[in-house]
């Protein structure tokens, strides 16, 4: 258990300990059925944790130039890359630094393989499908929404492949509502829409979502489908990439009140972190996080901040005017300088931090099996000012 007195604030601390139980859960489902789980960098990326992944897990995933070098660099193994479109001047790297090219169309596709083709080392390519079927709701998240521009429909598709593409890859589900039913559902779809080219493909990578290590997850149910679909097509290497799922409530970001401020009865903590800067998705999707020792109430609950004691929004340190959430209710009055813990703050989150307003980052640090602290990154004014040169 993190000793959060011992963590500086603010600062993002991933528990080892919570990490290797969702990792070894995660190995035991590939496994057991016999398909390969690699590790998806747009949800998390702190590459000095790498090594305690590497003891679980073999490849990751990149979706860009310094995703597919991270890979490559930092982890040690060549990237499974897919990218909504690939440039000249970043093919090459990705080239040098991927086993696996997804493509998102076939003009991408006749437009680069010849480059594959001429490269001296082996890469196996494939082509982005969309089975124009989704069950995530929010727009913003569904890679299958109305003239998405993820993926080639069925409809599109020659009936004899070209030459070079070796897989289909795609990428249906999103962390927030993914079940292994839904899995069942989206690969109905697949099968009816594109098992008919399955012959011509040596794998098939069935994205990220996959959200296994969440409590409530039917893991069995999981590994049956993966070992039907298996026996199904058995030259198929079954690839899943996650990214939630590794970092799934692994830890916490720390914060501080700096403030407290009330306007119409509505009390406000103002924290040393920022919604905006640092906890985006609770904007976008949105949803409001767990804070340890208060409950959560609903998002409107106005009425309720203004007939209950100890409740408060809490507010983010810049000058955006929606940078709040709330409301939540405390079992006591919170103070100048009190920790407020906002739990399950890894994964989505310092991958998709900004520096607007120049407000100071969080570090990032590590809780370790031993009961120590390891803080890998401090942020300064210089990293700041560099990003704005």
């Amino acid at each position: 258990m993190i000793d959060i007195h011992k963590v500086p604030s603010p600062c993002y601390v991933m528990d080892e300990a919570l990490l290797r139980k969702n990792l070894s859960l995660i190995k035991s489902v590939a496994d057991r059925a016999g398909v390969e789980i690699i590790l998806a960098f747009k949800s998390f990326a702190m590459w000095k944790s790498f090594p305690i992944f590497r003891e679980y897990i073999r490849y990751t995933t990149a979706s860009s130039v310094y995703e597919a070098r991270l890979a490559y660099e930092e982890f040690g193994s060549k990237a499974h890359t897919y990218s909504p479109a690939y440039t000249d001047t970043d093919f090459p790297v990705i080239m040098r630094c991927s086993s696996h090219i997804t493509f998102n169309s076939f003009s991408q596709f006749r437009r680069f393989y010849p480059m594959v083709e001429a490269f001296g080392e082996k890469i196996t390519c494939g082509i982005r499908i969309n089975p124009e079927y989704s069950e995530v709701e929010v727009e913003l998240y569904n890679p299958c929404a109305p003239g998405t521009r993820f993926g080639v429909t069925a409809d599109l598709l020659p009936e004899t492949l070209p030459q070079g593409i070796e897989g289909f890859h795609c990428h249906c589900h999103c962390e927030s509502s993914s079940s292994s039913y839904e899995l069942e559902h989206t690969l109905q779809h697949i099968e009816e829409k594109f098992a008919s080219w399955f012959p011509q493909i040596k794998w098939l990578n069935l994205g990220g979502g996959h959200l296994m290590t969440r409590k409530d997850y039917d893991t069995e149910h999981l590994i049956s489908l993966l070992k039907g679909l298996k026996a199904r097509y058995p030259h198929l290497e079954i690839i899943l990439e996650p990214g939630s799922a590794f970092t799934w409530q692994t830890g916490p970001l720390v914060a501080s009140v700096v403030d407290i401020v009330e306007n119409r009865g509505i009390k406000t903590a103002i924290l040393d972190v920022s919604f905006t800067c640092h906890m985006p998705d609770c904007l976008e999707m949105p949803y409001q996080p767990a804070v340890r020792g208060a409950k959560t109430l609903p998002v409107d609950a106005i009425k309720t901040a203004l007939t209950e004691e100890n409740v408060y929004r809490l507010g983010g340190n810049s000058c955006l005017s929606g940078d709040y959430m709330g409301s939540w209710c405390f079992d006591h009055p919170l103070q100048i300088g009190e920790r407020i813990v906002l739990e399950d703050m890894i994964h989505y989150t310092m991958v998709k931090t900004n520096m607007f307003n120049g407000i100071h980052h969080p570090s990032i640090a590590i809780w370790h099996t031993d009961n120590t602290l390891e803080v890998y990154k401090d942020f300064r004014y210089e990293d700041y000012r560099d990003r704005m040169s």
